[in-house]
């Protein structure tokens, strides 16, 4: 998956995606709350600022341009200043437009939200449902014809404010079949049969239950409720995304793949469901498996989340996420070669490297408070750890008393080490020219003079810093101690 993303970012290559749905004007008033009107129970909105945004099938179709699409959307606004005004944003957004019509008779759907302290107090909902005339519809259903053809894929955000039509949606159908091209459907109508045909269906759990004659109290009801709509429906896969428990994958035929959210902070959920749809539209158009593309808008939807108000994803998000995951999950002990190319991602997304490095031969309290104060000297800190040929020719025979896989095993246990790579000479200069640390540092048990690697680290602007040890402690005294404590016994 990251291979794939990486270099689609590198490439000039853009997916040529078709977004068929409802378009809806979001309009946002910040402000803040500090009293209740003398009038009623209810809350004075002091106002600060306000701003439109867009909604539904456009805020798809505005996800797909950050995400570097092609955009071409259709649907149909009204005759009126708020069509004007999505129209405009549409445009701005460089999303192509020739699919978006004009109503006779119809407003255009905004949705009002009212924002005080940054959490949503009110939310007021300007719309007329009646379904579309012919004339419309025929207008839509001929431009899909002439268009679907050259997209890479396609996506029909149902918002049930009366674009897809039965006809529609079976144009849709026919033409992504006689074409070979895949169309995804965000659903909001709990009449699955609608949706018959398409590849892949994106409800939430809540959609899911409306749509269905089980009552969904667990993950087994989950299941069989995802095995009726699939039979129902003939979808290749359906993907239901259920809040704070994540995401579940359900292929037609095959076992379920739950993916745990990646969420740190929830602020405002809203139009998490078209991040979700437009990033595995993206990622499928790309060249990403279906349990890949799923894993990348289960990223993208733990980022927006974190925002307030109608947001898109970007790419540069997505890929610092993923620099971000690439670190967390690497494996702790490192050949030099790995180390380097880790080091280097890290330094790309501003991370302070700590390198500190010794024999670490019988772990005690004084290497733990080491270790931990000098992981507080930066972001990520390395260990350069002695090979046994190195302690020996070090420290001497008998030593050392841990094998460097012990000891490696120990340090890598500690939560304040992020890795560790063992060298076998008796300094770590090559590691230090390699990786090129932004911060040295030893005990001050050293004289900083003394410090293997302090000219070349000083040499490229970088600093050696000294930390204070545990006095009396020591592998050594350890050692000796024990013997001493033998003999007596």
């Amino acid at each position: 998956m990251k291979t794939k993303f990486k270099d689609f970012l590198e490439s000039e290559h853009q997916p040529r995606i078709m977004v068929v749905g409802d378009l809806i004007l979001d309009e946002y008033i910040w402000g803040s709350v500090s009293r209740i009107s003398p009038e009623a129970p209810v809350p004075i909105l002091e106002t600060k600022s306000e701003n439109l945004t867009l909604g539904g099938a456009a805020n798809v179709a505005n996800n797909l341009v950050a995400l570097g699409c092609e955009v071409y959307l259709v649907g149909a606004i009204g005759n009126d200043e708020k069509g004007d005004k999505l129209l405009s944003l549409v445009e701005e957004k460089k999303i192509t437009s020739q699919g978006i019509f004009r109503f006779v008779y119809r407003p255009t759907t905004s949705k009002i939200r009212v924002i005080g302290h940054n959490q949503q107090i009110l939310r007021i909902d300007k719309e007329d449902n009646r379904p579309i005339t012919e004339e419309t519809e025929h207008k839509i259903i001929k431009f899909i014809n002439k268009t679907l053809p050259d997209m890479d894929i396609v996506i029909c955000s149902d918002y049930r404010k009366g674009i897809l039509t039965e006809k529609v949606f079976s144009a849709i159908i026919h033409r992504a079949s006689n074409s070979k091209k895949r169309v995804l459907v965000d659903p909001k109508s709990s009449n699955f049969e609608l949706y018959k045909g398409a590849t892949i269906i994106t409800p939430n759990q809540f959609e899911v239950e409306k749509a269905v004659p089980i009552k969904i109290v667990d993950k087994i009801d989950l299941d069989r409720a995802a095995e009726y709509l699939l039979n129902l429906t003939h979808a290749e896969l359906i993907l239901i995304t259920r809040g704070k428990d994540g995401m579940t994958l359900y292929p037609n035929k095959e076992n379920p793949i739950d993916i745990p959210t990646q969420a740190k902070e929830v602020f405002d959920v809203t139009g998490a469901g078209d991040t979700v749809v437009s990033v595995l539209a993206m990622a499928l158009a790309i060249g990403l498996n279906y349990q890949d593309s799923a894993c990348l808008s289960n990223i993208a939807a733990s980022i927006v989340v974190g925002k307030v108000g109608t947001a898109v994803v970007s790419l540069a998000e997505i890929d610092e996420y993923l620099d971000e995951e690439m670190l967390r999950t690497s494996k702790s002990v490192l050949n030099l070669e790995e180390l380097t190319k880790t080091v280097s991602l890290a330094k790309s997304v501003g991370k302070i490297v700590v390198f500190t490095n010794g024999c670490f031969d019988l772990i005690h309290g004084g290497h733990i408070e080491f270790l931990q104060k000098a992981r507080e000297k930066g972001d990520l800190l390395v260990v350069g750890l002695n090979s046994d040929r190195s302690v020996k020719a070090i420290k001497g025979n008998g030593r050392p008393i841990k094998t460097e896989k012990e000891r490696a095993n120990i340090i890598s246990a500690l939560k304040f080490v992020d890795y560790i790579t063992i060298f076998d000479e008796n300094t770590p200069e090559e590691i230090i020219r390699q990786v090129r640390p932004d911060i040295l540092v030893k005990g001050n048990d050293y004289n900083i003079d003394e410090i293997a690697g302090r000219e070349i680290v000083e040499g490229y602007g970088a600093k050696v810093e000294l930390i204070p040890i545990v006095k009396g402690l020591s592998t050594t005294n350890i050692v000796t101690k024990i013997l001493e404590n033998h003999k007596s016994n």
